[in-house]
C-alpha cells in the first residue's frame, strides 16, 4: 500500500448541468458551491451535486482536479482571477497526480474511490475559461471515480492511500 498526505482545497458542488447534455442548445448558469465538506454516497454520487443517481455505475459519480492545472490555467492564459469552479469538477486536490490513479482503488480519507478514467477536457472548456483551454487541458482534465464507500470529505490536508504497492 502506498501513502501520502494530500490537500484539499475546494469541494464542488451544482444542482444543474451548465454544459453537460448542452450541445446545440448553449450554456446554463446553474451556480457552483464551494463548501466546506460533501458527502459521497457509494454507487450513487455527491449528495446535491448534478450527477447524483444519474446512472447506475456511472463512472463519474465524484470528479477530481489538480490545483496545480487551476494555477497553469490561469498564468498560461492570463486568468489570474480564474475560479476552480471554472471546471466544473467536484473536489480540488495538491499534491497527488490524478492521472496515476486511473485503475485503482484507493482511500481518501474516509471515503474509498476507484478511479475510472480521465475526466477529458470538451469545447465547453473554451466558453468556461478562454479559447485554447480545452487543448490545453488534454491529458490533464482530472480524475472520474466511482464511490466505493462512502462518507464525508472535508476540506484540508488528509491521507491518500492506494491499494497496492505502487508508488504515486
Amino acid at each position: 500500500m502506498s501513502e501520502r498526505t494530500v490537500e484539499v482545497k475546494h469541494l464542488f458542488v451544482s444542482p444543474g448541468h451548465n454544459y453537460y447534455g448542452r450541445h446545440g442548445k448553449g450554456s446554463e448558469s446553474h451556480e457552483i458551491v464551494d463548501r466546506d465538506e460533501i458527502e459521497l454516497v457509494a454507487g450513487r454520487g455527491v449528495t446535491g451535486d448534478r450527477f447524483f443517481d444519474y446512472k447506475q455505475d456511472y463512472k463519474g459519480q465524484v470528479t477530481l482536479f489538480d490545483d496545480a492545472t487551476v494555477s497553469a490555467v490561469r498564468q498560461v492564459f492570463d486568468l489570474p482571477e480564474l475560479s476552480a469552479a471554472a471546471f466544473r469538477r467536484n473536489v480540488v486536490t495538491n499534491g497527488v497526480e490524478l492521472n496515476d490513479l486511473i485503475g485503482k482503488t484507493f482511500d481518501l480519507g474516509e471515503v474509498v474511490l476507484s478511479g475510472s478514467e480521465e475526466a477529458r477536457p470538451c469545447y465547453w472548456m473554451d466558453e468556461a475559461c478562454a479559447p485554447g483551454v480545452e487543448e490545453f487541458l488534454k491529458g490533464r482534465g482530472g480524475l472520474r471515480c466511482r464511490i466505493v464507500r462512502g462518507g464525508v470529505l472535508r476540506k484540508g490536508e488528509m491521507t491518500l492511500k492506494t491499494k497496492n504497492n505502487d508508488d504515486l
